[in-house]
């Protein structure tokens, strides 16, 4: 799309973590500022492995530009019966770029997280709405936080299919009430926890698919526990947002949520490398393996050598009855997000948004304001 002075053009790139795709898209001047959705439906959570993700759709006819080397044989396609597009991710870190249409026509919902342009360029990104909060059981992020720079954020529930899933019928939560998407669900309720129950974690394709165990009495006694678990309650495990530049450009997503788990508490066990099922692996550095499911392209797993015994499990996968928060299996960091800085430095309006929300989230839910992960 060339540009003239009658007809102006904004030019944005993007890359995925890896740099194995690179592109640029092009847009009339006239279709800024792109609103940004964030979506909470299950199939967006279950093929990303985050609480929500962000997308826009692009103005009709405007493709995508690969910059050599990168090309889009490099990406790794999913679709479903259930859905209205066809899912794209980089094939060696599992970001996902976005989604183009089945009928041929050139017409993309792009990820927004992975592009060089953000807030500090005024007028390319509007944060408009949260879709689907209703899908998430406990209103998810969307009962965080409600506005980004001052604009209130739109509320619509969409009527998307519930069985999005191919392998766990039972896995879509139950629609949740108004009052529970502001409010959020009464989850922390004084109900002792079953030593034996499990927490099926699961991505869309269900070709990743694995049970956590709550903490084993020999764990909560042992010199780990002070590390790995909180004071607030010992059967539940620390989980925290993240905001850092790494897990952006693997997931395709501005935010990603962790649960800190024992590997030995996982089943089936999971091997030394990490591979369940269809996963793969990406070394995003030296002494950090991130995995991802090859068939569609959740994030699952991050690892480092420096606590080899501890997995974080990426919480879009988690199937907990009560809702995405995973209330009755986490005690959320609300008062700290990790890597405030690089969230701060991408879009400014939005981290700071979800870093407030969280605050008051936690205080009200009567989570840890604090706790420091290795």
């Amino acid at each position: 799309m060339a540009s003239s002075d009658s007809h102006p053009t904004k030019t944005l790139t993007a890359s995925c973590h890896c740099r194995n795709i690179q592109f640029s898209i092009t847009l009339p001047k006239s279709s800024l500022p792109l609103k940004i959705h964030i979506c909470h439906c299950t199939i967006c959570r279950y093929v990303h492995g985050a609480p929500c993700c962000f997308h826009t759709p692009l103005p009709d006819g405007v493709d995508l530009d690969f910059i050599a080397p990168s090309s889009k044989d490099k990406l790794t396609s999913y679709t479903h019966p259930s859905f209205r597009s066809r899912k794209w991710f980089c094939s060696t870190c599992g970001c996902h770029i976005g989604d183009s249409s089945l009928t041929g026509e050139v017409s993309w919902t792009i990820s927004t997280a992975i592009y060089d342009a953000n807030r500090e360029e005024e007028g390319i990104w509007k944060f408009n709405s949260h879709i689907c909060p209703g899908s998430t059981g406990d209103g998810g992020l969307s009962g965080v936080f409600g506005s980004v720079d001052g604009v209130e954020l739109k509320m619509w529930d969409l009527d998307l299919p519930v069985a999005d899933s191919t392998k766990t019928a039972s896995s879509a939560p139950a629609t949740v009430t108004e009052k529970a998407v502001s409010q959020g669900s009464n989850a922390n309720a004084d109900i002792p926890a079953d030593p034996n129950e499990k927490l099926l974690a699961q991505c869309h394709c269900g070709d990743v698919s694995f049970h956590i165990s709550r903490p084993s009495p020999d764990f909560i006694t042992s010199p780990a526990s002070s590390t790995w678990l909180s004071p607030l309650d010992k059967t539940r495990w620390l989980a925290s947002l993240d905001l850092c530049d790494d897990c952006r450009l693997v997931t395709g997503t501005n935010v990603i949520g962790w649960m800190f788990v024992p590997v030995d508490h996982i089943t089936p066990a999971v091997p030394s490398n990490l591979l369940v099922g269809s996963s793969k692996a990406y070394h995003s550095t030296e002494d950090v393996v991130r995995t991802f499911c090859g068939t569609c392209g959740a994030t699952v797993f991050y690892w480092c050598k420096e606590r080899p015994e501890i997995v974080d499990v990426a919480t879009g996968l988690l199937r907990a009855p009560e809702g995405v928060m995973a209330e009755k299996w986490a005690v959320w960091r609300s008062g700290r997000l990790a890597w405030p800085e690089n969230g701060l430095r991408y879009h400014e309006g939005f981290a700071r948004a979800l870093m407030d929300g969280m605050k008051v989230w936690g205080k009200e839910r009567g989570h840890a304001d604090e706790f420091v992960v290795p």
